[in-house]
């Protein structure tokens, strides 16, 4: 059995909270770049994966944009230790186990409902932020197979500058993708909406 995500009406609304009081501690300024028009569907979010910080930064991201309820997935022993992130959004995933199946036909089951976000991380790890070219997993494809409704699929790109400023500054693109569910159109647009806000970033300066 896998663990399936819970709100929890204390522990979810105190997490969102505390993300924002984190973050305006931590970063010098942080911001989301690009629009999205809010379609009204159940939202897949793809974003790179460069930190422990991704996940705070993805719930930002929602609470500014889509307001949905947030769910990311993660692995099974990191869930257990890291118990609270279950009543946040959190739902568990075993590699090399036969829960597999269980967490990707969970997983579009949570894409069938309008009031959901899902956050996946295709590449499946945490890689350096300077890598610039984007592997999916299979797993999207799977859990994509099994989605037949309609979704709205975010990308997300997230970069950090210092500049001339102590602390860093976190940027946050977004853009929507208007294929098809083909996880090699999607692989494919998304490294194409990931160089093109490379190009932006580096343009920064002060």
């Amino acid at each position: 059995m896998i663990i399936k995500a819970k709100h929890h009406f204390f522990l979810d609304p105190f997490f969102r909270y505390y993300v924002l009081w984190k973050m305006k501690r931590s970063f010098q300024s942080f911001s989301v770049v690009g629009k999205v028009h809010d379609n009204g569907l159940p939202v897949l979010l793809i974003c790179n994966h460069i930190s422990w910080w991704d996940g705070i930064w993805t719930l930002y991201t929602n609470q500014q944009l889509f307001k949905r309820k947030y769910h990311f997935m993660m692995l099974e022993e990191e869930l257990r230790k890291n118990w609270f992130f279950q009543y946040t959004g959190g739902f568990s995933v075993k590699k090399q186990s036969r829960t597999i199946i269980e967490t990707l036909d969970y997983t579009a089951e949570l894409l069938g409902n309008t009031n959901n976000l899902v956050l996946m991380f295709p590449q499946g790890k945490i890689n350096s932020m300077h890598k610039n070219n984007f592997v999916f997993e299979k797993g999207i494809q799977k859990i994509l197979e099994r989605t037949k409704n309609e979704i709205q699929i975010i990308f997300q790109a997230n970069f950090v500058d210092y500049l001339s400023t102590a602390r860093p500054q976190a940027y946050f693109y977004v853009g929507t993708y208007l294929g098809t569910k083909k996880v090699e159109l999607i692989e494919k647009s998304y490294n194409q909406f990931y160089q093109q806000c490379l190009n932006t970033q580096v343009q920064k300066s002060e």
